[in-house]
């Protein structure tokens, strides 16, 4: 039995569940909840999308009897492996998505032997939807300066988390009342009890999509993150800095950050 699980949001793109399936390392050793969001138009086909995964496990699906958003759907998961109660360790990745190399054999060694350790993520590669490289994203490694700049933005990039599911139990599940900053809001959560980290090698590929949420919905996110950054705040430099940045991204333009993030990457 696999001591991992991966739990991957599905809502009408079947093509990008196989996909993402198919990129899992055919030695990896982990078992796989998907939960479809109220899927209407492009619904999962099962035989197909289980013919693509090539790894050692099985594929739980939970359907949703409608569309009630990602952090519902993530939720759904979590309540489902808990309650399972025979997984030590939960990873995300999102449809569409793409896994490098051995990656959840890589975060499980690194969290087996880094105990204190209760959430690891990853650098990750930023692609279009042809699959070429837009820009890289280097994450902090350390727990340390991720507590500081969890308040200039996320410190984790979703897809690519890892992390123990004893936790929980203390922090709860994604908040439903951050509508498209559900997984900052959750990993402030750790981030304030626990130690985190970040492996520094490249081991996601995450599509950027012009209908996915972070730029269909970019300004929502960044007023719930703004709402975040405010049930965090503590007065200090990070905090105060990141009220500030956040406010100023909320009225800049989508293409202009993707500009320079391209710069930057």
């Amino acid at each position: 039995m696999s001591k991992s699980v991966l739990l991957i949001p599905h809502y009408n793109n079947p093509k990008g569940l196989s996909r993402s399936l198919a990129s899992i390392d055919a030695s990896e050793n982990i078992d796989v909840v998907i939960v479809d969001d109220g899927s209407k138009k492009d619904i999962i086909d099962e035989t197909i999308v289980n013919k693509s995964f090539i790894a050692n496990g099985t594929i739980k699906y939970i359907y949703m009897p409608k569309n009630g958003g990602i952090e519902h759907a993530l939720n759904a998961g979590l309540d489902y492996i808990q309650k399972a109660g025979i997984y030590k360790y939960i990873a995300r990745l999102d449809t569409g998505d793409f896994c490098v190399g051995k990656r959840f054999a890589l975060q499980q060694e690194f969290l087996e032997t880094n105990p204190d350790i209760k959430l690891l993520g990853t650098n990750t590669i930023a692609v279009d939807t042809n699959g070429k490289t837009l820009f890289t994203l280097t994450m902090p490694a350390a727990t340390g300066e991720i507590r500081k700049k969890m308040f200039i933005n996320c410190m984790f990039i979703h897809p690519t988390v890892m992390f123990r599911a004893d936790i929980l139990t203390e922090t709860g599940y994604y908040p439903v009342d951050r509508k498209s900053a559900e997984d900052y809001a959750f990993f402030f959560k750790i981030v304030n009890r626990f130690e985190t980290a970040n492996l520094q090698e490249f081991l996601v590929k995450i599509e950027i999509n012009p209908s996915g949420i972070s730029l269909t919905q970019r300004k929502q996110q960044v007023a719930s993150r703004l709402k975040v950054i405010r049930d965090n705040f503590h007065f200090g430099f990070y905090p105060l800095y990141g009220l500030i940045r956040n406010t100023i991204i909320y009225f800049t333009p989508n293409s202009l950050i993707m500009f320079l993030k391209k710069r930057r990457g």
